[in-house]
């Protein structure tokens, strides 16, 4: 990281503070963006509203508005309030995944309780063919990862044999992640043309993030979706990014505030991300 100092018109310098003040984020935050955008170098900085370990206990109150998380990232996947079927970002948009599977895009003053969202673009990429399973997939992302300790954005696109998906239902409130996820819906779609959005985390971020990979799936006509538990690729596209930094944007909620957010998220993490016939 480096540092610099300049001198700024005094209604930039305002625009700045505004800025700084709406979004709830530093000085360096707005200032990088400004310049990746006037510069054209992709950010590769991770937004994400909320906790993995909020999610576990049952945290799902609106905290951040798709507006605002549009500003922070292109690209990312998360859930809706009460957990209202899943979220799916890609090239701008925000799309929820309903409870059937279908999709619909997400209105911008909608609330969201957990998300997380980059700025795509890829450093690295490869093609493959007649992956069978989940499994193989993983193994061709992790020859791409250069490190266990960074996060990384993956994007798999192309042609799928089948993807068998799960969509989380609306929970009353105080049900935990686990038990949401037990009454979760599954689908197996066949023949599908579409988008694989992933993340990585490392396993130290298992407190507040999903260690390793988390996929949702998105169809090119933007009809079908949800998280991935397993697939077959036909032949598929696959780029990735590494992302050296991070920004958490905690909820202020009372229910957040005042929770017991110190039990490991990890069991009930898993239990949700795990295909359930496995």
């Amino acid at each position: 990281m480096k540092t610099i100092e300049c001198n700024l018109p005094d209604s930039l310098y305002e625009a700045l503070i505004a800025r700084m003040q709406a979004d709830k984020t530093t000085c360096d935050h707005v200032v990088s963006m400004a310049l990746s955008q006037c510069l054209g170098k992709p950010l590769h900085t991770l937004f994400q509203v909320s906790t993995s370990a909020a999610l576990v206990e049952g945290l799902y109150q609106g905290a951040v508005e798709v507006s605002r998380l549009l500003r922070h990232g292109d690209f990312g996947l998360g859930t809706f309030i009460d957990l209202d079927g899943e979220m799916v970002v890609i090239d701008g948009c925000c799309y929820q995944v309903l409870p059937d599977g279908k999709v619909v895009q997400a209105r911008e003053d909608w609330l969201i309780p957990y998300a997380v969202v980059t700025r795509f673009n890829a450093e690295f990429s490869r093609r493959s063919s007649s992956l069978e399973n989940f499994g193989e997939l993983v193994s061709v992302c992790d020859a791409l990862r250069a490190s266990e300790n960074l996060f990384y954005a993956f994007r798999i696109d192309g042609s799928f044999s089948w993807v068998k998906t799960r969509v989380m239902k609306p929970v009353s409130k105080g049900i935990g992640l686990k038990a949401a996820a037990s009454a979760q819906q599954e689908f197996l779609l066949e023949e599908q043309e579409g988008t694989l959005v992933g993340l990585w985390s490392p396993g130290f971020a298992g407190a507040f993030s999903v260690p390793g990979y988390h996929f949702h799936f998105l169809s090119k006509d933007r009809k079908r979706g949800g998280h991935v538990l397993d697939c077959k690729t036909a032949e598929v596209a696959i780029g990735g990014c590494a992302m050296h930094e991070m920004h958490v944007s905690l909820p202020e909620t009372e229910e957040f505030l005042k929770a017991d957010l110190t039990r490991d998220p990890g069991e009930a993490l898993m239990h949700a991300e795990r295909n359930h016939d496995s």
